[in-house]
C-alpha cells in the first residue's frame, strides 16, 4: 500500500462529540413543518435520518419531503438554526485525543481535511465554537464537493484540494456507514470507522471499513503502522 499522505475526517461523532443535537436539530426541523412527533409518519422520518447520518442534511430533507424542494429547503434552514443555537449553548465539544491526533499527523506530513453533511455556514459555526477554524488543511461540505456521502465527491475534492498524490494514499474516517461508504466509493488506501458516534463495529464492518478504532485518537498509530507496512 501507498504512504498514507491525507485524512479525511468527519466532524460530528467523529472529531465532535455533538450531545445529540444533530438529531434534535432534524427533530426541531420537522415540528416547524408540522410533522406531529409520536406519528407513525414522524417515526419513519427519524428512522431515515438515523439510517443516513453522514449525508447531506438538504439531501435528507428533500427525501423526507418526497423531493418538494421548497420544503427541503425551509426544513433545512430551521435545522441550521437550530444546530446554531444548540452550538453557541455549548452543547458541542471536541472528543478526547481528537485534536491532538489532528496536530500529530500534520506534524509528521499527513494532511488532514474535515468534511461534513452540514452546510457551510453550519459547519463553520461549529468549527468556530471550538476554535477550530485553522486547525486543518481545508474543510469541505458537499456544496464545496458536488455530491454528500456516500457519494465519493468529498474525499476527491480533498485529495484535489490538497494535492495528495493518489487515492492510495488517502484515509478515511467516520463513525457512520455512509462514511465508509464514501470512503470505499473513493478508493481510499484505508477505510476506518471510530465507535463515538451512534453505530457499532458490526455496521461499520458492514459497510467496508478496513480497521475499527475505538476513537480517532487512535488514528496516528494506525496510519503509521500502515506507512511501516506500506
Amino acid at each position: 500500500m501507498t504512504t498514507l499522505s491525507l485524512a479525511v475526517l468527519d466532524l460530528a461523532g467523529t472529531t465532535v462529540a455533538d450531545d445529540g443535537i444533530v438529531e434534535d436539530a432534524f427533530l426541531h426541523a420537522l415540528s416547524r413543518e408540522g410533522v406531529r412527533q409520536g406519528s407513525a409518519r414522524h417515526d419513519a422520518m427519524m428512522r431515515h435520518v438515523r439510517d443516513t447520518m453522514g449525508e447531506s442534511k438538504v439531501s435528507v430533507f428533500r427525501h423526507l419531503f418526497d423531493g418538494d424542494e421548497d420544503t427541503a429547503q425551509r426544513a433545512n434552514t430551521a435545522f441550521e438554526e437550530a444546530y446554531a443555537q444548540m452550538v453557541a449553548s455549548g452543547r458541542c465539544s471536541a472528543l478526547p485525543g481528537a485534536r491532538q491526533a489532528i496536530e500529530s499527523l500534520r506534524a509528521h506530513g499527513c494532511a488532514v481535511v474535515l468534511n461534513t453533511g452540514f452546510s457551510p455556514r453550519t459547519r463553520d459555526d461549529l468549527l468556530a465554537s471550538l476554535g477550530w477554524s485553522a486547525l486543518a488543511d481545508a474543510v469541505l461540505s458537499p456544496a464545496d464537493a458536488g455530491r454528500g456521502r456516500p457519494y465519493p465527491d468529498l474525499v476527491l475534492a480533498a485529495l484535489l484540494r490538497t494535492g495528495a498524490p493518489s487515492v492510495d494514499s488517502v484515509a478515511v474516517v467516520g463513525d457512520t456507514p455512509h462514511d465508509i461508504r464514501a470512503g470505499r466509493a473513493a478508493g481510499a488506501g484505508l477505510v476506518a470507522g471510530v465507535l463515538t458516534g451512534g453505530h457499532d463495529a458490526q455496521s461499520l464492518r458492514a459497510a467496508g471499513a478496513d480497521q475499527v478504532l475505538d476513537s480517532v485518537a487512535g488514528l496516528p498509530a494506525l496510519i503509521e503502522a500502515a506507512d511501516r507496512a506500506a
